[in-house]
């Protein structure tokens, strides 16, 4: 879903790309609030110090994750967009940070997705997919039962969705900045077509990362906050339900956040740096239909197309699976870094101006 340079004209790339900075800066502002309530006591439990970690592990997760193409159709893959999954994991303001701060990483470094087409990557990929997803999310957990299993099941219809409609928005950016003069219609039909396959498998991997976290840590997931268990009475030798006035019991945390980072960065450093070996060589959606209709015949080579670490190789290795390995273990570990570095500054932002806020005037002296 990684458009390059060339499929979108200069001034539409430079208009989206100023769109989405605008709804960066409102995402940092966001972040900053989300940040802060999943650090305070009964919200996530994890300690002010711990939840731009968190956040951090949540963009190199998806990075990891979207390495593993999967099959979809034939001569066609896809891969993890991560919108919903960040969204629901970490707030729709940190979400969409985690996911441009992948596609910075990604476009910088292992030359995906154009440089000029930043701004639109950003919109369809990270933007598109987390408001989607987020607003679909909160509207069903609200008519569902709150419990574990009720989460889980938003978060796949959540995701599934979300990807569909970030290939509607690529269509309608391409039906008004477009280079080459191809059937909308056509278009429209065969991305959101594609997508919906590749969205099947968006859900599946949310569902199962949100469901796998929610199972140990539910604080610490931001759409599972409130989440709680009823308080059991025992009433003749038997177990029921407190009445509702009576305080509800939290949900016990089962593992500690040291605990679920770790395991966090393990399993993405193992995606990257070993299963993505096995990821599927097909073009993705975006690739396929662009491929099919004409859509990259004023396509652009990529600006660091010569980096080291372009198409996730590392330059002067010669044994495929080890170059693609190192490639993958540098991006998760470069990807974690920035974004807790990103997220550490946001919320130390916060943090000072609430406590400006709280700090009486000084008068002169």
């Amino acid at each position: 879903m990684h458009a390059p340079d060339g499929f979108i004209n200069a001034p539409v790339s430079a208009v989206v790309g100023v769109a989405a900075a605008g709804a960066i800066a409102v995402s940092l502002r966001g972040a900053r609030r989300e940040l802060e309530g999943a650090s305070r006591p009964g919200a996530a439990g994890s300690g002010g110090e711990r939840t731009a970690p968190l956040a951090g592990l949540v963009a190199a997760f998806i990075f990891a994750v979207q390495m593993l193409n999967f099959p979809v159709a034939a001569g066609t893959s896809g891969h993890l967009l991560g919108g919903a999954l960040a969204a629901i994991l970490v707030g729709p303001f940190t979400g969409v940070l985690c996911v441009s701060v992948v596609l910075l990483m990604q476009a910088v470094l292992f030359a995906d997705g154009g440089l000029t087409a930043l701004g639109v990557n950003v919109t369809t990929m990270a933007i598109t997919t987390t408001v989607v997803a987020y607003a679909l999310f909160r509207g069903l957990v609200k008519v569902l039962p709150r419990t574990r299993r009720s989460v889980t099941a938003a978060s796949f219809v959540a995701a599934l969705v979300s990807v569909p409609a970030s290939a509607v928005v690529f269509t309608l950016l391409y039906a008004v900045g477009g280079t080459t003069d191809v059937s909308i219609g056509k278009v429209a039909t065969a991305m959101v077509g594609v997508h919906v396959l590749i969205g099947i498998g968006e859900a599946v991997i949310t569902a199962l990362t949100v469901g796998a976290v929610v199972a140990v840590r539910p604080d610490l997931v931001h759409g599972a906050r409130g989440l709680t268990r009823k308080l059991k009475l025992r009433v003749n030798g038997e177990l029921v339900d407190a009445p509702d006035a009576a305080e509800p019991e939290p949900v016990p945390a089962a593992r500690s956040p040291r605990t679920v980072w770790i395991a966090g960065l393990v399993t993405s450093l193992v995606l990257a740096g070993f299963v993505s070996f096995y990821a599927s060589a097909s073009p993705d959606g975006l690739e396929k239909v662009a491929g099919d209709h004409g859509i990259d015949e004023k396509a652009e080579e990529h600006a660091i197309a010569g980096s080291p670490l372009a198409d996730y190789g590392v330059e002067d290795v010669d044994d495929d699976r080890l170059s693609g390995g190192l490639a993958g273990v540098i991006g998760v570990g470069v990807t974690v870094v920035a974004g807790t570095g990103v997220f550490w500054v946001v919320r130390r932002r916060r943090a000072e101006d609430t406590a400006d806020a709280a700090s009486p005037t000084r008068t002169g002296v």
